[in-house]
């Protein structure tokens, strides 16, 4: 059930440049189920700017009543965001979209995770769902450089973590595929989550093994009411899904890359 509700602000600090870590506290994190879906955020206390924020929801904790954000703050909004101070509160829409499936990894197989920059965050959630279910989660998190590498100790504690770094300043130099190509492992089913031209390059290295991908786009109202979202398809016979509601993570092979 999606709720509107106004979440207090547990904690938010800067963990790498530009990349905040945002706890929010409130009942919406019980129905958070599934990793892989995400909120929709007010940025500011007024309608300026005037769209909500999508953000992917990194963790929850059910006990203690939070769930974790990671986002960058590269725009009006998200810099309005990162203002927000402990004792603060936040105005949240969620939760929203379908998530990753983490059944479709068997326990005591191999599930093979690979994020890019922001991407990076769902992950997290699911890495541990899959640890918790017997299944062994390996990593594999591209950043640009090492000043934005953000949880490769969170990382590290679930399961066998790999940094790729563009500029090789952290980790391998080169690209996630860069590191697949190297692992030389059996993996059940994969799960990413990036920008787009990663997803394609990733598909297509792991292609024979089930996979499924979170994708990233600009969205309007969070709800599958505005189309601003809509990617092709080949599987649909509409011709389209739309990200935040129908995903937004996808088997692969079903949205066109």
């Amino acid at each position: 059930m999606i709720r509107n509700e106004r979440m207090t602000v547990v904690s938010q600090k800067e963990i790498a440049r530009n990349i905040f870590e945002l706890v929010l506290e409130g009942g919406l994190t019980s129905d958070i189920g599934t990793p892989g879906r995400f909120v929709h955020v007010r940025a500011g206390e007024g309608f300026d700017p005037l769209l909500r924020r999508p953000i992917s929801i990194t963790s929850t904790d059910e006990q203690a009543g939070t769930m974790t954000l990671i986002y960058r703050a590269e725009g009006k909004g998200t810099r309005l965001l990162a203002e927000k101070s402990a004792g603060g509160s936040a105005d949240v829409l969620g939760p929203l979209g379908n998530g990753f499936p983490a059944e479709a990894a068997r326990p005591g197989s191999k599930a093979l995770l690979v994020g890019g920059g922001i991407g990076v965050p769902p992950l997290y959630g699911l890495s541990k769902k899959l640890k918790e279910s017997g299944v062994e989660p390996v990593h594999v998190l591209g950043f640009q450089s090492s000043d934005v590498v953000f949880y490769e100790e969170e990382f590290s504690r679930l399961g066998e973590t790999h940094i790729a770094t563009v500029d090789g300043s952290a980790g391998e130099q080169g690209f996630v595929t860069d590191v697949i190509k190297d692992l030389g492992m059996d993996f059940g089913v994969y799960y990413s989550c990036g920008p787009m031209p990663m997803l394609k390059v990733v598909s297509g290295a792991m292609a024979g093994t089930e996979g499924y991908l979170s994708f990233e786009e600009r969205m309007g109202c969070g709800i599958g009411a505005c189309f601003a979202c809509v990617c092709q398809t080949d599987a649909n016979e509409k011709g389209y899904v739309k990200v935040c509601s129908d995903g937004p993570v996808f088997r692969a092979g079903v949205v066109n890359l």
